[in-house]
């Protein structure tokens, strides 16, 4: 099966049409997403407008972005001190 990436500006049009009152299960059939990924964005993306969630999305990537520098630089003083041991 096929994955669909979606964009933020359809994630909230189709949030939008169900706050309007479509059924969701007719939002799921024409979006071709399960329920489960309606109820997954509604929670994540719930009263967000389009700027707040490219601005919520590009906050998580730097967040991953700095656990990863931070792991990196922990493993570099790790095997540094190591090293350091063992020369002394």
């Amino acid at each position: 099966m096929k994955r669909k990436r979606f964009s933020v500006e359809q994630i909230v049009a189709i949030l939008k049409q169900a706050e309007v009152g479509v059924p969701v299960v007719e939002l799921c059939r024409q979006a071709g997403i399960t329920e489960q990924t309606f109820y997954r964005w509604k929670k994540q993306y719930v009263g967000l407008e389009v700027d707040q969630v490219r601005q919520l999305k590009q906050l998580q990537e730097e967040n991953a972005r700095l656990k990863r520098l931070v792991a990196d630089l922990s493993l570099d003083k790790t095997m540094l001190q190591e090293v350091l041991s063992k020369k002394l």
